[in-house]
């Protein structure tokens, strides 16, 4: 694969990737509080993120979707204030790293920002507990910056049934469904990633955008909850949507399913949430993987789901999603952001051809956002903004 390398990152220097999902933010609030100085990102910060400016630019990155994630264990208020300092915190790296980073609400911003040599950053919010029940709380993220939304995270809410919880709602409820259409009518993205498959194929049913899966693989390569169903990946094409793969080993790795199960377990019999990537959460993980060796994923692991989900949803509708800073272990040769340029060699390496590679890479995901902003000014002009509540739609 080595003798792709070269090639790869010529690829990437025309069409650089852009990345559904990464953790940063969430990140820098767990381990420094957003103190921006402590973790300067213009500088090495391996020590204790995936993700650094000159590893971005190493790792060939043209557009990332920075999450404003917040655990779904925030309720109400508590869930909206954070998803605004985590909002705020990506406004702030951005007008930190002018050289580096350019804000973008558009794919036309995207596209700019490649132009430039610029990286492009887009922000999706991760679990609708974000928005507390209220549309008008989704177009304030939105009117933030927001361009998509995760309907739900690894928790069930009223109105969406999570991948890994009890269902609550059948999938999605009537003011679930209200959520998607707002959501098509501003031209935020459906994410369907953490969503159980009947919520999936409800939104899929509702929409009339295409939707994203900003981080999951393909269920049928590893069976997790968390992945995506062939016959929902045989749906996108109709759609117009994209499944962007995540580099998550237990969610592409069928052996490290059972492993990361325990290690969920270890964290929390030391009084720790089982997605703590903080360096107090780090030395209790490292402890236990020294202890118990961990199955190891690699850049091969991540190509098997590429492969099949271009053989069932087709090439013009898959992209990378890599989870960097939300998760605690990575594949071996995917190790940071630096790390894209191994994928594309293994995916030379079995004979995917450039233009293939330029979808996966960057056309895809900059075509599902124009079409979306496309629907939303068609929705626009036939309708204003839903003020139904949750009250009245779900009684």
């Amino acid at each position: 694969m080595s003798a792709f390398l070269d090639a790869a990152k010529d690829l990437l220097a025309r069409w650089p990737v852009v990345d559904g999902h990464n953790d940063l933010p969430w990140a820098l609030r767990e381990q420094v509080r957003y103190d921006l100085d402590r973790r300067d990102i213009a500088g090495d910060q391996s020590a204790h993120l995936h993700t650094d400016l000159p590893r971005l630019r190493a790792g060939g990155v043209g557009a990332q979707f920075w999450s404003v994630y917040v655990r779904a264990e925030y309720a109400g208020d508590h869930a909206v204030s954070a998803t605004l300092e985590q909002i705020d915190v990506v406004r702030q790296l951005v007008d930190r790293y002018p050289g580096d980073l350019r804000l973008a609400l558009t794919s036309g911003d995207m596209e700019a920002a490649r132009a430039e040599r610029r990286i492009a950053s887009l922000m999706g919010a991760e679990g609708g507990h974000s928005i507390n029940n209220s549309l008008a709380t989704l177009r304030a993220l939105h009117r933030l910056g927001v361009r998509y939304m995760t309907l739900t995270h690894n928790n069930s809410l009223a109105w969406a049934d999570s991948a890994t919880d009890e269902p609550k709602a059948g999938g999605l409820s009537r003011f679930g469904e209200e959520v998607v259409r707002e959501m098509n009518r501003l031209g935020m993205l459906v994410d369907l990633s953490h969503v159980a498959a009947e919520t999936m194929r409800d939104a899929l049913r509702v929409t009339s955008a295409p939707v994203i899966f900003s981080h999951s693989s393909a269920r049928a390569v590893c069976d997790h909850p968390r992945n995506i169903p062939d016959d929902v990946l045989e749906r996108l094409p109709a759609n117009g949507g994209i499944a962007m793969a995540t580099f998550v080993p237990k969610f592409v790795l069928p052996a490290a399913v059972e492993w990361t199960q325990r290690a969920d377990e270890n964290m929390r019999a030391h009084g720790l949430h089982h997605l703590d990537t903080s360096e107090g959460g780090m030395t209790v993980q490292r402890a236990f993987e020294a202890a118990n060796p961990r199955p190891v994923a690699t850049a091969a692991t991540v190509a098997d789901h590429l492969d099949h989900m271009r053989d069932v949803a087709g090439i013009d509708h898959i992209g990378i999603g890599g989870d960097f800073d939300g998760t605690a272990f990575t594949p071996s040769d995917l190790a940071d952001v630096a790390g894209y340029p191994q994928l594309i060699a293994e995916l030379l390496d079995r004979n995917w051809s450039t233009a293939d590679l330029a979808k996966l890479t960057w056309q895809n995901a900059v075509r599902t956002l124009r079409v979306a902003e496309d629907v939303a000014r068609e929705e626009q002009a036939r309708r204003g903004p839903s003020n139904a509540t949750i009250e009245e739609l779900d009684g």
